[in-house]
């Protein structure tokens, strides 16, 4: 399988001196086609700063991240931010949708600023709506939605169009059991279809969805377990 998501070595350094935080310590890392990794870890581990990095959010103080053979520190920050819009979905943990935009014009907005027609822009936001079972609700806006309905919409945003890379952090954080289910389903479902995927979590059921599971420890990968392992690791439980 062809690695879409490649980390090489990579640190992450924050502050200087007597506040300096050590995130990410030479982690390399891979997701590839028609995969869903898992990443787990304590509070502090460097989980979502290593999601952050993938997303081109920041910029690793060394090392290399590239998505599909491109150095993301190579393209500049007009660049990354082209990237989120064509290629990398990131599903955030609280929704991050634009209350005054419904949820097709949410959905859509990548492709807008990416320079696609607004009429074109909004077909495709039905077709990923109606991927995640919501066209329904395609305008009503936000605080009409309920949770699940939002991190939909969510999911919606960051598999409209081509997206290769999937990032997810802690997406079913703020939901019930059912409904966190049918969003892991969505993510499985898109990874099967092609993309890679990164999923962060603190709970063993929802790694189980994954094909691998990576573990961080102070910024380290302390271990890693494939897909015929993960039965033992709900029983369990992480890496010490």
């Amino acid at each position: 399988m062809t690695a879409v998501l490649q980390l090489a070595g990579v640190t992450r350094i924050h502050g200087q001196g007597a506040t300096e935080v050590h995130a990410l310590r030479g982690v390399t890392f891979a997701a590839r086609a028609g995969e869903l990794v898992a990443v787990m870890g304590p509070s502090g581990s460097g989980k979502s700063t290593l999601l952050t990095l993938a997303g081109g959010l920041d910029s690793p103080t060394s090392g290399i991240v590239s998505v599909e053979g491109v150095d993301l520190a190579s393209l500049g920050n007009p660049g990354r931010a082209r990237m989120r819009r064509t290629s990398i979905g990131y599903v955030f943990q609280d929704f991050n949708l634009i209350p005054a935009l419904t949820a097709a014009e949410n959905v859509a907005l990548p492709q807008e600023l990416d320079g696609v027609g607004r009429g074109q822009a909004r077909q495709g936001a039905l077709r990923a709506l109606r991927e995640v079972g919501i066209e329904d609700l395609a305008d009503r806006f936000p605080d009409e939605m309920s949770g699940g309905q939002q991190q939909r919409v969510a999911i919606s945003r960051a598999i409209v169009g081509d997206r290769r890379l999937i990032l997810a952090d802690e997406p079913t954080g703020a939901l019930d059991t059912d409904t966190g289910e049918e969003i892991l389903t969505l993510l499985r479902a898109r990874c099967d279809a092609g993309a890679a995927g990164v999923l962060v979590t603190h709970e063993a059921r929802h790694a189980a969805w994954a094909d691998r599971v990576v573990f961080l420890r102070d910024g380290v990968v302390v271990d890693e377990t494939g897909a015929d392992r993960i039965d033992v690791l709900l029983e369990e439980g992480l890496p010490r």
